[in-house]
């Protein structure tokens, strides 16, 4: 699979964005891999994925990001039992 380039920020409402959040919490608190829906495109993240929370503050903004990173390997297309977010 080639390497592909993509950056895409979608903005969701309230409702969506508290169930999207619920089962995220539900699948990291039981340390498995799910699979996420953004902007058209669903996402497997494995349980290895690395959580963090970012703050910004400029030009009159502030901007919390809340991240999951982990690298990409062979495994990772797998399909399985992943829950869905």
């Amino acid at each position: 699979m080639a390497d592909a380039t993509r950056d895409v920020e979608k903005i969701y409402a309230t409702a969506d964005v508290v169930a999207k959040l619920r089962r995220l919490a539900d699948a990291l608190e039981s340390e498995t891999p799910f699979r996420i829906q953004i902007a058209g495109e669903r996402i497997r993240v494995p349980k290895r994925a690395e959580f963090s929370i970012e703050h910004e503050r400029g030009d009159g903004e502030e901007e919390i990001e809340f991240q999951l990173k982990w690298t990409i390997e062979e495994d990772d297309d797998e399909d399985g039992d992943d829950k869905v977010v």
